[in-house]
């Protein structure tokens, strides 16, 4: 089975390409030939992922999934949310968002928060959405140097390391996007 995976972010993609079995060939956007950027202007997690995946079907006639993920922050009231990629500002840079969420909490004692991924899977004219959560604290300081985004920042339950102090294996097997792609993995191994 052939799906492309809705995403330009070699991390995402290196993450997903190790949670699917080898019968699932996963094609990116590059090879595809869409090199445009692909409008995020929904306002929930659940929307942006739907977007995504709709664009790529519409416009390419593939089967596709995409998937949006926001940390969402309780003192925050859900905050950075569906807005976390860009929650410092345009430039979608992880220091500058990671160092105004650890501003924004300096005065809150409640540092709970999780990380939300949201699938949306296009596959054969029919839509399907998969929905995993990480449930975990903000820490005060930065933390690893694995993964990307807010992962130095984040402190799973019953964990003492951030995600970025975690392998890609166990982060991979108890993360918000292995959670949602398990969930996707078990349908298409249903769906041959």
């Amino acid at each position: 089975m052939q799906l492309v995976f809705a995403s330009n972010n070699k991390n995402k993609i290196k993450e997903i390409q190790q949670l699917l079995p080898s019968t699932i060939e996963i094609l990116s956007l590059e090879s595809i030939g869409c090199y445009e950027e692909i409008p995020e202007t929904a306002d929930t997690i659940e929307g942006n992922a739907i977007l995504k995946a709709n664009y790529v079907t519409e416009k390419y006639g593939y089967n596709c999934f995409a998937d949006d993920t926001g940390l969402e922050v309780t003192a925050l009231n859900g905050a950075p949310g569906v807005y976390s990629a860009r929650y410092a500002g345009g430039q979608r840079n992880a220091e500058d968002n990671m160092n105004l969420l650890l501003d924004n909490l300096i005065e809150k004692t409640d540092r709970t928060a999780q990380f939300k991924t949201v699938i949306a899977l296009n596959l054969n004219g029919q839509q399907h959405l998969f929905t995993g959560i990480a449930k975990g604290k903000i820490t005060k300081e930065k933390s690893g140097n694995q993964g990307f985004g807010y992962d130095p920042i984040f402190q799973l339950e019953d964990f003492e390391e951030t995600f970025a102090e975690l392998s890609l294996e166990i982060k991979n097997k108890i993360s918000h996007r292995g959670k949602a792609t398990q969930l996707l993995i078990a349908f298409l191994s249903k769906t041959k």
